[in-house]
């Protein structure tokens, strides 16, 4: 079966195929595909995957031509990011 590994980063995109033996999970896609040598930030342990955008466990088996996908870490709490959004908006506006 082939499978796609994508990992995206801020500056550049990893998009790897990899061939895995029916029954193949996420973990051994990934394990097979050399992107945790190759990206040695990624913990899985911390970080989600899942397969064409919906958030899966590693022990997911796998269909032919699936697209796993590494998740990196959020930096910052989105929903404080649009709460601080709101608050710099309303305090560009009152200054004015």
């Amino acid at each position: 079966m082939n499978i796609n590994i994508i990992y995206a980063l801020a500056k550049r995109q990893l998009w790897l195929t990899v061939d895995v033996p029916e029954g193949s999970t996420i973990q051994d896609a990934i394990d097979r595909s050399g992107i945790l040598t190759q990206c040695p930030d990624i913990d899985l342990e911390q970080q989600k995957v899942g397969v064409f955008g919906k958030v899966s466990a590693l022990n997911t088996v796998l269909a032919d031509g699936d697209r796993v996908e590494i998740y990196r870490p959020l930096i910052a709490d989105p929903k404080a990011m649009k709460g601080r959004a709101k608050t710099e908006t309303v305090a560009t506006t009152t200054q004015s």
